[in-house]
């Protein structure tokens, strides 16, 4: 099991950035994949990127691709979600995941972080 803590959520004008980041704690943590979602407010919880723990290899949504990268931070066990050119339809509520190396299950979750962006 991973525990999953997000910050660095806020309000910023369309055309901004925001960094987001989630501080992952257990055991093994090289055994998994990581991943970032959000859920805009009324919709469904989508994917953004997954990344895995070497940070060699990730996954984008098309919608995020090339404004967004996901890289990790290794001496901080930190894996961060560098967000460029934001758009109001980015606003939502962005959740950090874990799943393991050969799982399609997301099984562990932060409690998420709110992003507005502002038109």
């Amino acid at each position: 099991q991973v525990q999953l803590v997000e910050s660095g959520g806020g309000l910023v004008q369309a055309g901004g950035s925001l960094r987001l980041s989630c501080a992952a704690s257990g055991r093994g943590l090289s055994a998994y994949v990581m991943g970032w979602f959000r859920q805009p407010p009324g919709k469904k919880r989508e994917f953004v990127v997954s990344i895995n723990w070497s940070g060699d290899s990730t996954l984008y949504a098309a919608s995020v691709k090339g404004r967004f990268a996901a890289s990790r931070d290794p001496a901080n066990n930190t894996v961060n979600l560098q967000m460029n050119s934001l758009e109001p339809e980015d606003t939502a509520v962005y959740y950090c995941a874990a799943r393991g190396l050969f799982s399609n299950q997301w099984h562990d979750w932060g409690q998420g972080t709110q992003v507005t962006v502002s038109s």
